[in-house]
């Protein structure tokens, strides 16, 4: 009973916090596209009934779907040397999303292998510059230098084509030596100075940052006495109250609950950018038990559908960043967000319930974004985090070899592997060298990960129990 009451008293205070139930700004609609994501109906995807908050500190009208784009869809070389950005298929994907009413796009110097802002860029550049909103970073991680820094964000307006920034982030600070490592990017180069005051020039419209790690970092910046335009966090369901997975080891646990970064960004009146919605894809491709939860509310709704809900509902929310690299995905967001429907107390609850199900189950926590790669020993950290946790998603984590449908279940996750991942680059060749580690804005410890996979690997492959 008490249980259930802690509860009850959660969900009230969440709604109470995030203002959940008020009603959105809407607009019109036209039929376009009716198929979801996973393949079901989900009606017409409208050209102008997106929803739009208004960023109080410059009255902007931004559309609650931002696109994310680190993630841009790749092709083949037409000489075979390697791959490269399909500029075509971004331009595709750009140009439904600014005709279906999304106008954020943020990138970065570092996303897709450093190719994101030129493709972005040139995309963008097809379109009247009243129509959207660029977003782009200081992602100074390798050489925080202030020369380098400033070369860095002068690249960002070529490679862009444009001669003013509308968002500018000092990028995933918190991660590495925590304070340390924040000083020297920002403060001991006098970088941060050196935004201020491209800011006053007007080069950058809103300036802010992205937070992942140490939560000392968050509140002392937060509270600097600098005019933060907004903040972006990390965001969705699980992370609201258990950002961190329980058998993380103490050494990594850095990451901080969604619901105390909210809460703070909204006593300090600055509005919220969101990112990892789906918590890389993971709330997306939920365990069977949780999905059979969603479908008695909603038989019709995609868990993808929920989670999206979930992470605009709250009112402080600017906009949801979502990175669309095909182009049903991002239809169906789209049509989640015109109009976004908040959720309400029932659908809080039967989030919970989900909820409990995820951080019970065997889910490395790999948003798969990349910030890893490359591995110097040629491994797909990804690739390898993300095949596992699909089989978590469909029930086959297999727990003996008296399991039942053990043959098909061993069967489906040894294949599946070889095509997922290259033999070569799979978890056994792993060295254990950890330079992976401070990377990850997950605080994962990449080579414990890397083992337990392997070792699931190779007790399948030998037909021995776990």
């Amino acid at each position: 009973m008490k249980n259930k009451d802690r509860k009850e008293m959660n969900r009230r205070d969440f709604l109470t916090l995030t203002g959940a139930g008020t009603a959105a700004t809407l607009y019109g609609c036209k039929p376009k596209n009716t198929v979801s994501a996973e393949g079901g109906a989900i009606g017409e995807v409208p050209t102008d009934k997106m929803t739009y908050r208004i960023n109080h500190n410059t009255g902007d009208k931004v559309s609650l779907l931002g696109y994310g784009c680190m993630r841009w869809p790749l092709r083949r070389k037409a000489d075979g040397s390697g791959e490269e950005i399909d500029q075509d298929a971004v331009n595709e994907l750009v140009d439904y999303a600014i005709a279906h009413g999304v106008n954020y796009f943020d990138t970065a110097p570092v996303y897709v292998r450093g190719w994101s802002e030129t493709a972005t860029g040139i995309a963008l550049k097809r379109h009247p510059r009243d129509r959207f909103f660029i977003a782009t970073k200081m992602s100074n991680f390798s050489d925080p230098g202030r020369q380098a820094s400033i070369a860095m964000y002068n690249n960002s307006f070529k490679a862009l084509q444009v001669d003013c920034l509308d968002y500018y982030l000092m990028h995933n600070i918190g991660p590495g030596e925590g304070m340390a490592t924040f000083r020297k990017r920002f403060i001991d180069n006098g970088i941060l100075d050196f935004l201020i005051e491209e800011r006053k020039a007007g080069r950058i419209r809103n300036l802010g940052w992205s937070f992942h790690g140490n939560v000392e970092v968050f509140d002392y910046v937060l509270a600097m006495n600098v005019r933060w335009d907004f903040v972006q966090i990390q965001l969705n369901y699980q992370d609201w109250q258990h950002a961190t997975p329980e058998r993380t080891n103490a050494e990594n646990q850095q990451n901080v609950n969604a619901e105390y970064l909210y809460g703070e960004l909204v006593k300090h009146s600055v509005p919220a950018i969101i990112m990892e919605p789906l918590l890389g894809g993971r709330l997306a491709r939920v365990p069977s038990r949780a999905l059979a939860l969603m479908k008695e509310v909603h038989s019709e709704s995609t868990p993808a559908q929920w989670a999206f809900r979930y992470a605009a509902t709250p009112e402080n929310v600017l906009t949801v960043l979502s990175g669309m690299v095909y182009m049903e995905h991002l239809q169906e967001n789209i049509r989640t967000y015109a109009p976004l429907v908040p959720l309400n107390e029932q659908e809080y609850g039967t989030l919970e319930k989900v909820t409990e199900i995820l951080i019970d189950s065997d889910y490395i926590p790999c948003t798969e974004c990349q910030y890893c790669m490359p591995c110097l020993y040629g491994l797909d950290i990804p690739d390898i985090f993300g095949h596992y946790n699909r089989c978590v998603s469909a029930g086959k984590i297999l727990k003996s070899a008296n399991d039942e449908n053990y043959r098909q279940a061993r069967r489906e996750f040894l294949i599946g592997y070889d095509r997922s991942v290259p033999k070569l680059r799979q978890a056994d060749h792993c060295t254990g060298c950890g330079i992976c580690k401070s990377h990850c804005p997950q605080k994962i410890n990449i080579p414990d990960e890397m083992r337990r996979v392997n070792r699931y690997a190779e007790n399948l492959k030998q037909n021995t129990n776990f």
